[in-house]
């Protein structure tokens, strides 16, 4: 059988907070689940009881009372959690966006601008970097660069000879017949 609970004296401060925390439509549902729980710990109630009463496992119970005990109300805040580790280095991260602004003419690539594939496929078999093109993209949104959209282009060809390689051109539709008018 567990030790039983017992919760430290409380100061006139922290009961009006957990007062005013256990009654409180604002705070964060959290924080005032574990102002109640302390508010039942002092009325005498045992870990199994708070357990029932609020709908909660009897060691977090225990976990928030231990919490509450050593640090006070500071105990009741959820800690903060260790981020994801990064995937990328600062170097790899300055490497993708080093290449994507370089000119692929000028590494020797055979077109005049990158896309996200043709970017990925470079770096994961020229520089051995594995990505994705998701992921670059990520990366390059966060420095705040963007893809432009591919240009479509309206007027002049970049091909001067392109009207004699196309030859004349051809009406798509015929000409309506003239009819004539119907005489009475």
């Amino acid at each position: 059988m567990p030790a039983p609970l017992r919760l430290r004296a409380v100061t006139a401060e922290e009961q009006e907070q957990i007062a005013h925390l256990r009654r409180s439509k604002t705070a964060p549902a959290r924080l005032v689940e574990r102002a109640r729980l302390v508010h039942l710990a002092q009325e005498g109630q045992s870990a199994n009881q708070m357990a029932a009463h609020l709908h909660l496992d009897g060691d977090t119970v225990r976990r928030w009372l231990k919490s509450f005990n050593a640090q006070g109300l500071a105990g009741l805040s959820d800690q903060p959690r260790p981020d994801r580790p990064a995937t990328y280095t600062a170097e790899e991260v300055s490497l993708v966006i080093a290449t994507a602004l370089t000119s692929p003419a000028a590494v020797g690539l055979p077109f005049a601008s990158w896309t996200r594939d043709r970017l990925a496929a470079y770096l994961n078999e020229v520089k051995g970097l594995p990505s994705k093109r998701s992921r670059i993209d990520d990366l390059l949104l966060r420095e705040g660069l963007c893809w432009r959209q591919q240009a479509r282009w309206f007027g002049e060809r970049v091909d001067p000879a392109f009207a004699e390689k196309r030859g004349p051109s051809r009406r798509s539709t015929k000409r309506p017949r003239r009819t004539q008018p119907l005489s009475a």
